[in-house]
């Protein structure tokens, strides 16, 4: 459960309100969108590309981010700045039970100083102690020349009955052809490392971020499907840019488990992109929130030229220009284990 004392305390009444009012919105469609978390049968994985995120954020929009994260029982996100105030502020928000794993910043033009981590819930998800990022040896270089633009990151976890090893990307952009190939070789190669790793170690491996693959016939996603990574179906189906055009952000499976413990079903499975500009910063809401603009963007604009500014780049650096990624899994396997227990003594 998130904590709300800061805006208790918040003097500006207008603001208090505007903050419960939209809190309470907020809550009503995350209830209606994505299904309730379970102490012990359903896992609730997730990936947000929250854009460039450090101490940059309103309380406000902190608050915001805090609910929705709060919803889910694991987070990759993707785009966390050196400087970690943000972060730190983001899981206070969250309350005791939130725990956090990140990576040291990438340098570099390419990096961006960015970091990546995990939030995830203690009462539901147990670190398994094993955290490591990702260096590709000499021989399997990008370009034969280059490790990954902001590097990868693997942390070992388990909830319920279902160990697992997570490893977040935010692959290589570069130019805006969706083909890029130094994009593609990044998702080619982390994808055929990671696929020997889950062989090697006999560990259920989950691939997860931002890959910025634009459609689904790309070569970025046939680069990730050919080293035996799996995308459910109801996966697939949702794009995760504001704009819903892109299907940048993906979660894709290499399972090692009993053939009778599933972890999803197609057909049955639940999964979404929570696009939560239904509720919060949606283009009515611009008369809100015009008193925070940067006056330059404000003094001798149309009105046009401002709505396109808070549209594309004001409430994307208070939320993001990224929609959050999510899957329930299947965490309990205790019938299953006990009828294979049956059936051997039979």
């Amino acid at each position: 459960m998130p904590m709300y004392t800061t805006i208790k305390r918040m003097k500006d009444g207008t603001e208090k309100k505007r903050i419960a009012e939209k809190l309470l919105a907020l809550r009503s469609q995350l209830d209606r969108q994505v299904p309730a978390k379970t102490a012990t049968d359903t896992l609730l994985l997730a990936t947000w590309n929250i854009r460039a995120f450090g101490d940059n954020r309103r309380t406000e929009s902190l608050h915001y981010i805090a609910e929705i994260i709060s919803r889910f029982d694991v987070v990759a996100v993707q785009e966390v700045a050196s400087d970690l105030v943000g972060l730190q502020k983001l899981v206070m928000f969250l309350g005791p039970s939130w725990d956090y794993i990140v990576t040291d910043s990438t340098e570099g033009t390419a990096g961006g100083g960015e970091r990546v981590a995990f939030l995830y819930d203690k009462t539901k998800v147990f670190f398994r102690k094993m955290a490591g990022e990702i260096v590709l040896p000499e021989s399997k270089l990008i370009d034969k020349k280059w490790q990954f633009a902001r590097t990868p990151f693997s942390v070992a976890f388990q909830a319920g009955w279902f160990r697992f090893i997570l490893t977040t990307v935010h692959v290589y952009y570069g130019t805006s052809n969706s083909e890029n190939s130094r994009r593609v070789e990044e998702i080619d190669s982390i994808s055929e490392f990671l696929k020997k790793r889950a062989k090697k170690e006999n560990e259920s491996y989950i691939l997860l971020g931002d890959f910025n693959i634009f459609k689904q016939s790309d070569a970025t996603m046939k680069a990730m499907e050919k080293h035996g990574f799996y995308i459910p179906d109801a996966l697939r189906e949702h794009p995760t840019d504001l704009g819903k055009t892109k299907y940048y952000d993906q979660i894709a499976f290499n399972l090692k488990l009993e053939p009778t413990m599933t972890v999803f079903s197609e057909g049955k499975q639940r999964a979404g992109a929570f696009d939560f500009t239904e509720t919060l910063f949606s283009p009515q809401d611009l008369p809100l929130y015009q008193e925070y603009f940067d006056q330059k963007y404000v003094n001798g604009k149309t009105e046009q030229q401002i709505e396109k500014y808070y549209l594309t780049n004001w409430r994307t650096f208070e939320m993001s220009d990224h929609l959050p990624l999510w899957i329930e899994l299947k965490i309990d396997f205790s019938n299953q284990y006990l009828d294979k227990i049956q059936k051997a003594t039979d």
